[in-house]
């Protein structure tokens, strides 16, 4: 396929590119775009130099596929164009998630919403990904009622001014900031710009997007996003409320079975999901998994996974995979 990759020079651009290697994606002609400051410069992808064009080239080029990791302004103003010209769009953005008519898609949970005539598919936000794909199968299990979220945020998930900062923090070293404070030995309760309603653009997107992709609009559900000064993933503490009552047991024992989630959970010899060894991964990780008591059928978990790779890269390669065999149908 012809696969045209908008904002490759970009810190998710980069490991979409890597992703697209691993997995052996069928690229017969690969078009990275980014803006016109970058444009000209060479990037290699499968051992081979290509040149990186505009965007405007790029949807000259009609590919099959473009995956878009540039922004939301970009996503707006081009996605339709490319959809125009029978690409289908993968959008790493938020501009299209809320869109009823487009689907926002993890294809461990809900692939069905992809059909052959799909032009525009949205790739939910990192913390969101992550966290829906232990949730679904034990949405279909328990019926979950509400969730409360506070989340721990890899600097990455800013991008590389934030990884630059931290790194200029813990070497002393002035530098422009990507963060209103500090990061390094620090930590504060800000992702995306604050809202009318008091929550952030970051924590209503947890709200918005779990009960798009799991199609229950009447879960309630309250996020808290923090920043913290970590490279290799987001971290999330998820307390959920379920309508039936559950064993703990049968609960791990449901996510040993779910694609994707691998459980690390055994208190007796410290072993729990960590950022550390999460980098570099494309699972998603669950422990301390335990009956919450002070709640009716309540359960804690910790779910933590590479907010570069299966929150946004490896997530949108699946759905381009998915999408060649939905098509492959037709």
């Amino acid at each position: 396929m012809v696969v045209a990759l908008i904002g490759a020079t970009g810190l998710v651009g980069e490991v979409m590119m890597r992703v697209l290697e691993e997995r052996n994606f069928p690229v017969k002609d690969f078009i990275p775009c980014a803006s016109a400051r970058s444009a000209g410069r060479e990037l290699i992808f499968r051992g081979r130099a290509y040149r990186v064009r505009t965007v405007a080239e790029g949807l000259a080029a009609r590919p099959d596929i473009a995956l878009f990791s540039a922004g939301s302004a970009i996503s707006k103003e081009y996605a339709p164009a490319f959809a125009a010209e029978g690409c289908v769009v993968i959008d790493n953005s938020s501009a299209w998630r809320g869109d009823p008519a487009v689907p926002l898609v993890v294809p461990e949970v809900n692939p069905h919403t992809v059909t052959g005539e799909t032009r525009i598919i949205a790739n939910p936000n990192c913390s969101t990904i992550q966290m829906v794909v232990p949730l679904a199968p034990l949405h279909r299990a328990y019926g979950i009622r509400r969730l409360v979220i506070a989340t721990y945020q890899s600097v990455t998930g800013t991008g590389v001014n934030a990884v630059q900062q931290l790194h200029d923090e813990r070497a002393g070293k002035p530098g422009a900031k990507a963060y209103p404070h500090p990061i390094d030995l620090n930590c504060f309760p800000h992702g995306g710009d604050f809202l009318d309603n008091g929550y952030t653009a970051e924590e209503m997107k947890l709200v918005n997007e779990t009960r798009k992709i799991l199609e229950a609009g009447d879960i309630r559900i309250t996020a808290t996003v923090v920043r913290i000064p970590v490279i290799g993933g987001h971290s999330e503490a998820v307390n959920i409320e379920f309508e039936k009552d559950f064993l703990p047991e049968d609960v791990t024992r449901l996510l040993r079975n779910t694609p994707g989630v691998v459980v690390q959970d055994d208190p007796a010899t410290n072993t729990y999901p960590m950022p550390r060894f999460a980098e570099g991964r494309d699972e998603v990780f669950v422990g301390r998994i335990r009956r919450d008591n002070s709640v009716p059928s309540g359960l804690d978990m910790w779910i933590v996974a590479d907010n570069l790779r299966k929150g946004a890269a490896v997530n949108a390669v699946q759905i381009a995979e998915l999408t060649r065999e939905v098509r492959s149908k037709k």
